[in-house]
């Protein structure tokens, strides 16, 4: 049932015209999709991910991305992969429940009404999961939704 509740489908980044990336959310992480170019080898892209910044590219040259993230992450649980021609950077939130408008700082933020949908989501992921027995992927907010780290008592940690 809390597949039924995942992302719908990922927002893009475009500049210029130009998709840069792809992104999604759930409770715990930030998961970005980068489609990369033909004909490089694998071996040569690389990815930093720091608690604050991230950086890709091809080594030996400059950088493809190299921003501040909109929020910290934790680096130790933080990772990437490479997989049919895409780098798919997963970042573990560090306030699990906490909705980001982008990945990257200042880039490419959700407009009001995707945010708040983006809210709601999480909201009933966080029902989902300390519901296991229940199923929320019917369920809807009329008005404003509450933020899912605080409502209620927060949410639990294990």
């Amino acid at each position: 049932m809390a597949e039924k509740l995942g992302p719908e489908k990922r927002h893009a980044f475009v500049h210029n015209g130009q998709k840069v990336f792809e992104w999604d959310q759930t409770l715990e992480e930030v998961n970005m999709y980068i489609e990369l170019p033909k004909g490089v080898p694998t071996k040569l892209f690389h990815c930093a991910i720091q608690a604050t910044h991230v950086e890709v590219g091809i080594r030996g040259n400059p950088p493809y991305l190299n921003h501040d993230l909109t929020l910290p992450v934790k680096t130790d649980s933080s990772f990437w992969t490479i997989e049919d021609g895409e780098m798919h950077i997963t970042l573990q939130k560090r306030e699990k429940g906490k909705t980001w408008s982008s990945p990257i700082q200042g880039q490419g933020s959700l407009d009001p009404y995707a945010a708040d949908q983006e809210q709601k989501r999480l909201m009933l992921q966080r029902f989902q999961e300390e519901n296991p027995g229940f199923d929320f992927s019917q369920a809807q907010f009329t008005g404003t939704c509450p933020d899912p780290r605080t409502f209620m008592g927060g949410i639990r940690s294990d």
